[in-house]
């Protein structure tokens, strides 16, 4: 019995350690049983698999639904009409499909600044352009596909080809507008209009040449010389418009007719630019050219020939058509001419500073060549000068009223 005792107790002993030895090597099993890295983003972010397929599902879908939507753009706007309400929509399509579209698409700011050189001449400082009535607007350096636009200051109407009077001047790209701020555009009444010497009430005569043959300075363009093709229409409300920086429309008006209006004016916009690149010379060489005053500007032919102090006028002044005008430098207000020399006198010395500062704008813009003649003081005026741009060289010291 002693002996089956012995055995059954060292059989329990050796399954009680089989056991304990079974449970450690199911433990380090346990421990070193690392999983398998993630598959995916959404595993690591703990996302289960069905959750991840759904994900999937979605992005897909959604991807589909942009890459259908830009299909349809694209499309679309190839077959907008240039002038539609679309049209804008269409060239930035076209300038992401093309690396070669205009970036005037967008109406940048570097587009605007390219125009604004052409429009304010070789002085920078011109504020208005003349056009004729029903005239297409163009601009050399208008990017492709946009235009410019005449607008109707009290209006967001818009058109290509204004009527007579004045406008805003805006660049368009489709439906898209962008006014040019402090610019005007100025349409003409056409000198059809004429009747009877007249438009209106206004009297204005006749150029030479409109009824008979006239002879021109053989140096001359011949197109300086022919009667103006139609003329600015100046109101009590608009005379103040400007042309540039330092000139309106009324400073270039003819001193008769007080009561009646509306006036007619001619004024060629390449003297309006040869006078503010005279006073940007002065002004560099120290000269307070704030005050400068214009003495006579426009002469109608009946004024030019009958009107006001007629002494030293030419029978072909420049003045009639409107490229030429008398001006002093009057920034003390003291109604006479500057004392531009440092003389302590206002004499015609002064005026042959001006006279100096034409040569050099000449030197540097031939283009814009033309008379300059002194006059001194006599009653009723202080010294002047006269300036113009006549297509030829002319110097003169004068007296009276100016050519």
């Amino acid at each position: 019995m002693r002996d089956g005792g012995s055995v059954g107790s060292s059989t329990d002993a050796h399954d009680r350690s089989t056991g304990v030895f079974d449970e450690l090597v199911h433990l380090a099993e346990h421990a070193l049983n690392i999983p398998p890295p993630a598959r995916s983003r959404w595993h690591r972010a703990g996302v289960s698999r069905r959750t991840e397929r759904v994900l999937e599902l979605l992005s897909a879908g959604l991807v589909a639904v942009l890459m259908v939507g830009w299909t349809w753009t694209i499309v679309d706007a190839a077959t907008v009409h240039p002038d539609g309400p679309g049209a804008t929509r269409a060239m930035v399509a076209s300038s992401i499909a093309s690396m070669d579209a205009p970036n005037a698409a967008y109406l940048t700011d570097a587009s605007l600044a390219a125009l604004s050189g052409e429009l304010h001449g070789a002085s920078g400082k011109l504020r208005a352009r003349i056009v004729p009535a029903g005239s297409a607007l163009e601009a050399d350096s208008l990017p492709e596909g946009a235009e410019l636009r005449a607008q109707e200051p009290s209006s967001e109407q818009s058109t290509s080809a204004p009527t007579a009077g004045i406008w805003r001047l805006a660049i368009a790209v489709g439906s898209a507008i962008k006014p040019i701020t402090d610019f005007n555009l100025i349409s003409l009444r056409p000198s059809s209009e004429k009747r009877n010497r007249r438009v209106g009430l206004y009297y204005i005569g006749n150029w030479p040449g409109e009824t008979g043959r006239v002879s021109v300075p053989k140096r001359a363009p011949a197109d300086r010389y022919r009667p103006p093709s139609g003329f600015i229409e100046v109101t009590r409300e608009n005379a103040d418009t400007k042309v540039s920086e330092h000139f309106r429309l009324r400073d270039f008006l003819t001193h008769d007719q007080a009561n009646v209006w509306p006036k007619f004016l001619v004024l060629e916009m390449r003297n309006v630019d040869k006078l503010e690149l005279v006073l940007a010379d002065l002004q560099q060489r120290g000269v307070n050219v704030s005050g400068v005053r214009v003495m006579s500007g426009f002469r109608t032919p009946q004024y030019n020939k009958g009107g006001g102090n007629t002494g030293g006028r030419a029978g072909l002044s420049r003045h009639m058509y409107g490229d030429a005008a008398d001006i002093f430098i009057d920034s003390n207000g003291d109604g006479v001419m500057d004392d531009l020399n440092h003389d302590g006198r206002s004499t015609i010395a002064d005026a042959r500073v001006v006279s100096a500062a034409v040569d050099r704008v000449e030197a540097a813009h031939p283009e814009l060549i033309g008379g300059a003649g002194v006059y001194p003081a006599e009653a009723g005026h202080g010294p002047f000068i006269h300036i113009d741009t006549r297509g030829y060289r002319a110097r003169w010291i004068g007296s009276g009223g100016g050519s």
